[in-house]
C-alpha cells in the first residue's frame, strides 16, 4: 500500500511537471549542491566528485550545471578552480561551494583548504569569477570563534536587506555580511538548536548548515555528521536559537549528506546528494532533487529517499 501511494504521488507530481525524485541530475558524479534562480534560469554550483581521486574529496575545482525547468540539466563545466585564490595553500580542495547575487552581482563562497573560506565575484552567474578580496573572508587561524573548520558556506539574505553566513562543521556559526557581500560586518556567533532529543545522541549538529524563510518562519537545516540525517529547527529570527522540528532526510547509504532548499512559485524543493550512479560511493556522490512539502502547523513532511529503478 505503501508503495502504490508513493508511485501514485509520482505520477501526479510528473503530471504537473514537477522534478522526478531519486533521478540524477547529471551522469557525471557531483555533489554538495548550491541551487538558485538567477534570470530564468536554474544554475546549480556543486563539488565536482567526477575530478576526484575516488578515494577522497580532493577535487580542485566547482562544476555549474544549468536548467529551464528543473528536469534537463546542462553541464556547463568547471567554471572555477581554487588557484582563483592565490593566497589559497597549494593542496587545497574545492568543497561544498555557495552563490549568492546582489547589486547586481555574483558571489561565490569557496572553502579553502578546510580552514578558510574565500569569496569570489562576477557579474553573470556562470562566470568569469575573480577573487573579491585577496584574502579570506573567514580565516581560522585569524577570526575569534571561527570554529574547527569554517566550511559548507551558505548565505541568507532577508527581506529587510540583512545578509547572514553560515558555516562550520561540529559547531554551527553564523556572522552578518556588509551590503558589499565581501566583508563581516560583527563577530562571529554560535548558532544554538534547542529541544534536540536526548534520547537520541546522533541528533546533534554535525555539517551543512542552511537557513531558508517561509511563511514568516525561519528553518535552519543541517546535517547530523557522518554519515547523518537532515533535521531543521525553527525560529522567529535568522540568529535563532532554533527549536528542533524533526527529520528531513534519513540516513543515506554515503558517509556525507548536503542539502539545499529552495521555492518558487508557491512550491518547494529539497535538493540533496546520494549513490544514484554506478560506480557511486561516499567520494562519487550525485544530485538529486525532491518536492518538499509542509504540513499545516508549517512542519517540514519528511522526504522519503527513492532510487528508481
Amino acid at each position: 500500500m505503501k508503495r502504490m501511494a508513493l508511485l501514485a504521488c509520482m505520477g501526479l507530481l510528473m503530471a504537473n511537471g514537477d522534478v522526478e525524485p531519486g533521478k540524477p541530475i547529471s551522469p557525471r558524479f557531483a555533489g554538495d549542491p548550491s541551487p538558485h534562480w538567477f534570470d530564468d534560469r536554474w544554475y546549480l554550483y556543486a563539488t565536482d566528485d567526477a575530478s576526484n581521486s575516488g578515494r577522497y574529496w580532493d577535487s580542485t575545482s566547482w562544476r555549474l550545471y544549468s536548467s529551464t525547468d528543473m528536469k534537463s540539466w546542462q553541464d556547463d563545466g568547471a567554471f572555477l578552480d581554487v588557484t582563483t585564490f592565490k593566497w589559497a595553500r597549494p593542496d587545497a580542495k574545492a568543497w561544498a561551494p555557495e552563490v549568492a547575487r546582489r547589486n547586481g552581482r555574483y558571489y561565490f563562497y569557496a572553502p579553502i583548504g578546510g580552514d578558510r573560506i574565500g569569496v569570489a565575484v562576477a557579474d553573470q552567474p556562470q562566470g568569469p569569477y575573480r577573487d573579491a578580496r585577496g584574502d579570506a573572508l573567514i580565516d581560522k587561524a585569524r577570526d575569534a570563534n571561527a570554529g574547527a573548520e569554517p566550511i559548507d558556506p551558505a548565505v541568507f539574505i532577508d527581506s529587510d536587506g540583512q545578509a547572514y553566513l553560515y558555516f562550520g562543521t561540529r559547531v554551527p556559526k553564523v556572522v552578518r555580511l556588509k551590503p558589499d557581500m565581501i566583508h563581516v560586518d560583527g563577530p562571529i556567533m554560535d548558532v544554538v538548536v534547542t529541544g534536540l532529543p536526548a534520547s537520541d545522541p546522533k541528533k546533534k549538529y554535525g555539517e551543512a548548515p542552511y537557513l531558508h524563510a517561509h511563511k514568516g518562519r525561519y528553518y535552519f537545516s543541517f546535517s547530523t555528521g557522518w554519515p547523518g540525517q537532515i533535521i531543521y529547527g525553527t525560529a522567529a529570527s535568522p540568529l535563532g536559537p532554533f527549536a528542533y522540528g524533526g527529520v528531513i532526510l534519513d540516513y543515506l547509504p554515503i558517509s556525507t549528506n548536503h542539502q539545499a532548499i529552495v521555492e518558487r512559485g508557491g512550491k518547494s524543493w529539497l535538493f540533496y546528494h546520494d549513490r544514484l550512479l554506478p560506480g557511486g560511493g561516499d567520494h562519487r556522490r550525485s544530485i538529486t532533487i525532491a518536492p518538499l512539502t509542509y504540513a499545516k502547523d508549517g512542519a517540514i513532511q519528511p522526504v522519503e529517499r527513492h532510487v528508481p529503478e
